[in-house]
């Protein structure tokens, strides 16, 4: 998706985009830069007001005499600061959607909304957005009361050019989020910070709406994908460092706040990225490939094909132990900038609907999605079936 700067999130829409029809779209900038029109990620309080009232409610209201309130351990404040990291990177994301709809490009047309309105659409992304924003703003605030920095995000790059590929982008890194903020909510339970679980909880639960949305939204081949809102019965859970790793794909380098970036990478690991190549990925066991470039940090010492061959492939799906494969024996270096390889992808045998998330690690014992994360060197591979 071509990144602009345009805030197409507090500007008059419905005026908007009964406009673009008639009007030339304006051209896309490649890279999408914060602050936006209302000053997100630091807006002011009339702002916070007209962000509340597009998503249809409001930052938690604390008690007039609330109770004494604990400091926040050094674990849930690193939660807070990931949580606030991926949600500006989402208020980024949408609000370029929101703009490539609105100035009608092709591939973003009302043909390409699954049968529904270019207004809905432009309602619904509205909400979308400042809901992000209360998201990142509320994890800040929990910052803020803690005396810690705020973030404040970073330029980004998003590599898709029509509705169709961003919404299913879109439902890929949700469940992303959604596995992460499980392991978020448990790290603040083990280190006694209860007060901050019941709000991450709900934001699971409004991320869940989110995400059940961009299913019914996606089609095949101009048809409607017909995929279930509700995916699985228990959904694919995730470790911090695999979301973190994630969002980084889509940072332009060297444009993050330094102190930010500098503390965000002293608390979470930076796999070595790793592309899924099969696409699309039938329901039914196969044989997946896989591949890393070597421009990556760290990857160089992968060009030499037995070093991956020697290594495992780990499989995340649901909240089930997690899968460990065999890698094949086929690693090669293609066009001296990547390496790809491959390995078994087990669908039957584990019921491997939904999201996976494919790690490269060492041989051993992975009992836990926190094991499989502490021992990865390559990840994480996301894998949508469903």
């Amino acid at each position: 998706m071509h990144s602009s700067i345009a805030s197409a999130a507090l500007i008059g829409l419905s005026y908007f985009s009964s406009l673009v029809a008639s009007a030339p779209p304006a051209p896309r900038p490649d890279i999408f830069k914060f602050p936006l029109a209302n000053n997100f990620p630091t807006p002011n309080q009339a702002a916070i007001k007209e962000i509340q009232e597009q998503a249809h409610g409001t930052l938690p209201i604390a008690p007039a005499n609330p109770p004494p309130s604990t400091p926040v351990s050094d674990e849930g404040l690193s939660n807070l600061r990931l949580i606030a990291f991926n949600e500006i990177f989402e208020v980024a994301y949408f609000t370029q959607l929101l703009y490539n709809v609105t100035q009608n490009y092709t591939n973003y047309q009302e043909k390409d909304f699954n049968g529904q309105s270019r207004q809905y659409i432009v309602d619904q992304l509205t909400a979308t957005i400042a809901q992000e924003e209360l998201h990142a703003l509320n994890a800040n605030n929990g910052l803020q009361a803690n005396n810690k920095d705020l973030i404040v995000g970073c330029n980004y790059n998003f590599p898709v050019d029509t509705f169709q590929d961003a919404i299913a982008l879109a439902a890929t890194f949700t469940d992303v989020v959604l596995g992460t903020l499980q392991d978020v909510n448990q790290i603040f339970a083990i280190h006694n910070d209860s007060d901050l679980v019941r709000g991450v909880s709900s934001v699971i639960a409004q991320e869940g709406e989110q995400d059940g949305w961009y299913r019914f939204l996606q089609t095949v081949n101009g048809k409607p994908a017909n995929k279930i809102p509700n995916a699985l019965p228990f959904l694919t859970t995730s470790a911090r460092n695999f979301a973190y790793t994630a969002i980084l794909e889509f940072v332009v380098p060297n444009t993050c706040d330094q102190k930010n970036i500098t503390l965000l990478n002293s608390e979470f690991q930076a796999f070595i990225p790793m592309k899924v190549e099969t696409s699309p990925i039938p329901a039914t066991n196969q044989t997946l490939e896989f591949s890393i470039s070597l421009t990556a940090p760290g990857a160089e010492q992968y060009r030499q094909a037995n070093v991956i061959n020697n290594l495992k492939m780990i499989y995340i799906n649901q909240q089930n132990a997690p899968v460990k494969i065999d890698i094949n024996d086929d690693a090669q270096v293609v066009d001296n900038d990547k390496v790809t390889f491959s390995a078994y992808f087990p669908f039957k045998e584990y019921d491997m609907n939904g999201l996976t998330i494919a790690a490269v690690a060492p041989d051993g014992t992975y009992d836990t999605a926190d094991d499989v994360a502490k021992h990865a060197l390559i990840a994480p591979g996301l894998i949508e079936i469903n």
